[in-house]
């Protein structure tokens, strides 16, 4: 006998990996790496003229500002931020869902040690002058940006349907947006660190998603069975 309709979960929860998910993935984190490559090479590369135009508006327009949003936003995208990934990740523990739950600490936890860091390193770029909140050294590429994307994107593929997911992708691309205005309006990063940060973010959860995609396949499967911690 089929299970019943109630006991068969949605059918794109955790949601399937596209079938190109792996080669977008790799490009996506190509472009940032074969920057990073760069930065070190050159003594100014071809888009700071860019990102000195957008600092000077930055510059120009914070001036009028308090930064107090500007100012939470750095301090959810830095340490605080990992509470976020890690509530999600016991929450999923508690219903048993451990394969998702390996999904999101790779994703939003473990990647930013294994790709942001490393690249921070080769590219040793510099800060813009004069932060406005503590960083360290390595403006490139945006850590939290890079977190915020992660976090986003892997919330959506395990937690929330299909129809859900569509208002998901809009409110988490406008957290996104605010926290890439935010690293520049601080004068903690320049405006292509924070796109290097989405373009890794992305790149990274397509490739983990598509290495993921037999455990997650296998979930699916147990809650249809309502066997998920076997």
């Amino acid at each position: 006998m089929p299970p019943s309709p109630s006991r068969v979960p949605p059918r794109d929860l955790p949601a399937a990996p596209p079938r190109h998910a792996l080669a977008c993935g790799i490009a996506l984190l190509l472009v940032p790496f074969l920057v990073a490559l760069l930065l070190p090479v050159v003594e100014r590369p071809f888009f700071q003229g860019f990102d000195d135009w957008w600092a000077a508006a930055v510059n120009s327009s914070s001036a009028d500002g308090d930064g107090g949003f500007a100012l939470v936003l750095d301090r959810l995208g830095g340490p605080l931020g990992l509470i976020l990934p890690l509530v999600l990740i016991g929450v999923l523990c508690v219903y048993g869902r451990w394969r998702s739950a390996l999904f999101v600490l790779a994703a939003a936890v473990c990647a930013n040690i294994v790709v942001v860091l490393p690249l921070k390193q080769l590219a040793d770029r510099p800060r813009p002058p004069h932060p406005w909140v503590l960083v360290n050294e390595g403006s490139y590429p945006s850590g939290q940006v890079f977190s915020a994307v992660t976090l986003v994107i892997v919330a959506g593929l395990v937690v929330f349907p299909p129809r859900a997911r569509r208002w998901w992708w809009a409110v988490g691309a406008g957290y996104v947006l605010a926290m890439m205005g935010s690293r520049t309006w601080l004068h903690a990063q320049w405006l292509s660190d924070t796109f290097a940060g989405v373009l890794l973010g992305a790149g990274t959860c397509l490739v983990l998603w598509r290495a993921f995609a037999p455990l997650l396949r296998a979930e699916v499967e147990r809650m249809a069975a309502d066997s998920l911690w076997l």
